[in-house]
């Protein structure tokens, strides 16, 4: 049985991605397929990142959220905060289709290094309510499910229209289905408070919050033993 360290998973996101993968079954295999495809895929990015974007304007709430200064925009000419208002040719939005595109490039064409895993921690960083960013973006967690589970869909899609071998194609919309959850997880590591005692801070926080109590409790004790004894 192999050990793994729970601290790790969430303070090294190398280790989680790591444990992860081992747990799914991602691995060199299912990288050279991606890698394999990725010239056949490539042509289908435009096709899927518009039909995110189309996706996302369905519905009130979700293109709300396109309202908002996405991480490292700088807009020539401010941004359009009514939701109302913001067209799919909106500068922001052509922006947020090119931030996904070259997304979609890096998982085609990048080595699963440290540099790697660590850009798609700070994917899942940018979009949650978190204190070392700039944007004012907090996206709830149903709608990023939502998203990755209809990004999966228009992939199988994409894949499917390749005309690949039958092998081949299950190989590759496996690989593209696990890292996908993977993705996923990283997203969680910010939405769920499962591990946050490890969090930087939180030790001596939770010390803190430890000597306050015993401070605020001492003087109920002290006053009950007063009455017990005079």
């Amino acid at each position: 049985m192999e050990h793994i360290e729970r601290e790790t998973l969430y303070t090294d996101p190398v280790y989680r991605f790591q444990f992860v993968a081992k747990f799914m079954g991602f691995g060199d295999e299912d990288i050279n397929v991606i890698k394999g495809a990725a010239e056949l895929i490539k042509p289908l990015v435009p096709v899927v990142v518009d039909a995110v974007y189309t996706k996302l304007h369905q519905f009130d709430i979700t293109w709300a959220i396109m309202a908002k200064r996405h991480e490292g925009f700088v807009p020539k000419a401010g941004v359009v905060e009514d939701a109302a208002e913001l067209t799919e040719n909106a500068e922001q939005i052509k922006f947020r289709k090119d931030m996904l595109s070259k997304y979609f490039d890096r998982l085609l064409t990048n080595p699963y290094d440290e540099r790697m895993i660590k850009y798609l921690e700070y994917v899942a960083r940018i979009h949650t309510d978190t204190p070392t960013k700039k944007s004012k973006i907090n996206v709830d967690v149903i709608h990023i499910n939502a998203l990755l589970g209809y990004v999966e869909q228009v992939l199988i899609g994409g894949i499917k229209s390749l005309n690949l071998d039958r092998d081949t194609e299950y190989k590759a919309i496996a690989a593209f289905g696990k890292l996908l959850w993977i993705q996923m997880d990283f997203f969680l590591k910010f939405y769920c408070q499962d591990g946050a005692e490890y969090l930087p801070g939180a030790k001596e926080a939770a010390a803190a919050n430890t000597t306050t109590t015993v401070a605020i409790a001492q003087p109920g004790i002290l006053t009950r033993l007063w009455r017990f004894f005079f």
